[in-house]
């Protein structure tokens, strides 16, 4: 398909820089298959959920993936920022680096040693040496330290990495350690939050839980590609990028007997939905999952686990708005999202959600 069928206009006052509070105050776009839009807030959930149904969240964690380093080059240094994008193995990640002329192949960065803002602590140095260059600013580290030596590092020295749309209107700040951080997260290595998790609060997991409703948890970690439009002028000559995705086998049973009794699968965020369509086979039924997945959903596409989606207004010709018109249609979430502008909701990472429905399997 044409890329610039995905292409829309976005005043830039509709784009959050804070999120709602509390969380579920955030408003809810309602887009069933068929019938009009309802204006509501996330709060208002449960009613949409039955007893029987399942939800499935993304228990990613976002790392402080944005690193301030010096390069060392002989006599010669230079101050560079990283923004660690993909791990690579145990000890080398793929990086957004900036500005990026100023680093050759084989040359060493040292991060730190400085004071961390977040608790005025000093922070030990660690070094990574430059071993490739990519177009873009892209580069890959390798750092002097692997595996859980190496993480506890980049969490120490390292900022939140908020997405460009934010970062470049706000730094970074002691609000977006709880705020960039979804109630389920707990495995470490996403560099982006699975935002439509952001949403949600104690208060609103007992409401969904008092409905009958059963919450289950799976692992993608979101890497930035999640935010780069498509470049390309048709869909077909798209590169997707890869994300490690993981469902066990207890979810996978869990979810399999959901759809066997008639329940719906309800995936909180584009992230969660691509584990499970990843792990789906033609009939629907999940398996365990643990790989790297870069399944590309377009329209055309017939979804085989995932009934209702949760989610948030995604960026224009991006790889996740082609998503939601895959699920709803084209026509249909391109009028949802003039609805959405037109009535002022808020989008992007901190922005508002649409509950997206599909008709009965």
């Amino acid at each position: 398909m044409r890329v610039d069928l995905f292409d829309f206009e976005l005043p830039q006052d509709r784009i959050a820089l804070r999120p709602a509070s509390p969380r579920d105050s955030a408003r809810m776009l309602v887009v069933p298959a068929v019938g009009g839009f309802e204006d509501r807030s996330v709060s208002d959930l449960p009613a949409y959920l039955r007893e029987g149904d399942a939800l499935v969240v993304n228990d990613s964690r976002v790392i402080h993936a944005r690193l301030a380093g010096q390069r060392i080059r002989s006599e010669a240094s230079a101050n560079v920022e990283a923004t660690l994008i993909e791990r690579l193995d145990p000890s080398r990640w793929r990086a957004l680096a900036r500005p990026a002329k100023k680093l050759a192949i084989g040359d060493r960065i040292s991060f730190g040693p400085h004071c961390d803002a977040r608790s005025d602590q000093a922070v030990e140095t660690f070094d990574a040496r430059v071993e490739a260059k990519g177009e873009n600013g892209e580069i890959a580290l390798a750092f002097d330290l692997a595996g859980a030596a190496l993480d506890a590092a980049i969490e120490a020295a390292g900022e939140m990495p908020l997405p460009p749309y934010i970062a470049g209107k706000r730094a970074a700040d002691a609000r977006d350690e709880i705020d960039y951080q979804t109630l389920f997260a707990r495995e470490a290595g996403a560099v982006a939050a699975p935002t439509a998790g952001l949403h949600f609060t104690p208060a609103l997991l007992a409401a969904i839980a008092a409905r009958g409703a059963r919450l289950h948890r799976v692992t993608l970690h979101v890497g930035a590609g999640t935010f780069l439009p498509v470049k390309a002028d048709d869909t077909d000559a798209h590169l997707m990028h890869e994300e490690f995705a993981r469902l066990d086998a207890k979810t996978a049973g869990a979810l399999n007997e959901t759809r066997g009794k008639g329940g719906r699968i309800v995936a909180v965020g584009t992230t969660a939905l691509r584990v499970l369509e990843s792990a789906a086979d033609a009939e629907g039924r999940l398996s365990p999952y643990a790989a790297r997945t870069k399944i590309f959903i377009t329209p055309g596409y017939r979804f085989r686990a995932v009934d209702i989606l949760l989610t948030n207004f995604h960026l224009p010709r991006s790889t996740l708005f082609m998503l939601v018109s895959a699920f709803s249609g084209l026509d249909r979430i391109k009028a949802a999202y003039a609805h959405a502008i037109e009535n002022g909701y808020r989008f992007y990472s901190y922005g508002d959600a649409c509950l997206l429905q599909r008709g009965e399997r």
